[in-house]
């Protein structure tokens, strides 16, 4: 499906504000001390720090990637952030206390005068960067890149380098409140998005009656896949795998399911969102 005038235009505005937002944002940035640039100074209200904290964790990858889990395994995801709203009460009444008392400003400072010594400190930063790389920024850029590819029709790897050089060239030059700023734009948009997108989409399949009834009958068209994918095999033993399972539209599943167990997701995902 081709992009008509009014849609690049509209891709237009958004890289126009973003970016305009973050230069704003570098200009009356204070980058002189640390807790300037990593804490943007303490200025910033609760619903900016919210909004940047919803947008560093809800990106293209849950629009992208959960939307594909949803529609292949079916309510289960929801599972994993519903989690994550509960135990990240920790970190607001527990954790967040505990560094402001300590006067610090990353968490490899804090495991330093913790506990002592550079060695830590330099081991959980390393450790960091190459946690974030392979296993969120990776997914992020390549989901990112892959939504502009598929709506612009741009190179997937000139789709890559674009977002790493807007989200250096923001977060380098001006530090939190940068990133803070354009971070409240975009979470602005993507919830207003998702809501559209939610209403519009329920609206085609009859409501949330209309969901439950279409997806347990729903089958991916095979013939179609396979023509815009040369390259995948089918066989007919794979068709049981693409069917809805009985059990879709349930959230915990039994113990012994294959996908998402009760018990596997508490004492699995349970320790990975505290973490």
């Amino acid at each position: 499906m081709a992009m008509e005038a009014a849609d690049m235009i509209v891709v237009a505005i958004y890289f126009i504000l973003v970016l305009g937002i973050g230069f704003l944002a570098m200009w009356k940035a204070n980058r002189n001390t640390v807790s300037g640039y990593f804490l943007a100074g303490r200025s910033m209200n609760w619903a900016a720090v919210g909004a940047s904290l919803f947008v560093s964790n809800i990106g293209s990858e849950h629009f992208i990637g959960l939307a594909g889990s949803g529609a292949v395994s079916g309510l289960s995801v929801a599972a994993w952030e519903l989690n994550a709203v509960l135990l990240l009460q920790f970190l607001g009444w527990v954790f967040i206390p505990v560094y402001i008392q300590c006067g610090v400003y990353t968490m490899p400072e804090y495991l330093s005068k913790r506990y002592g010594g550079n060695r830590l400190k330099v081991y959980f930063a390393a450790l960091s960067l190459v946690l974030y790389i392979f296993t969120k920024l990776s997914v992020d850029l390549y989901s990112g890149a892959l939504f502009i590819k598929e709506s612009l029709g741009w190179n997937l790897y000139l789709s890559i380098l674009l977002l790493i050089a807007m989200t250096a060239l923001l977060t380098i030059s001006g530090g939190l409140v940068a990133v803070i700023y354009t971070d409240t734009v975009q979470a602005f948009l993507m919830i207003a998005g998702a809501l559209c997108l939610t209403g519009i989409s329920l609206f085609k399949v009859g409501g949330f009656e209309g969901v439950r009834h279409g997806y347990m009958e729903a089958t991916p068209n095979i013939s179609a896949i396979l023509l815009s994918s040369p390259n995948l095999t089918y066989s007919e033993s794979c068709y049981n795998h693409t069917t809805p399972k009985p059990d879709s539209l349930k959230i915990l599943r039994e113990a012994q399911d294959p996908d998402l167990p009760w018990l596997g997701f508490l004492l699995g995902q349970t320790p990975a969102s505290i973490w």
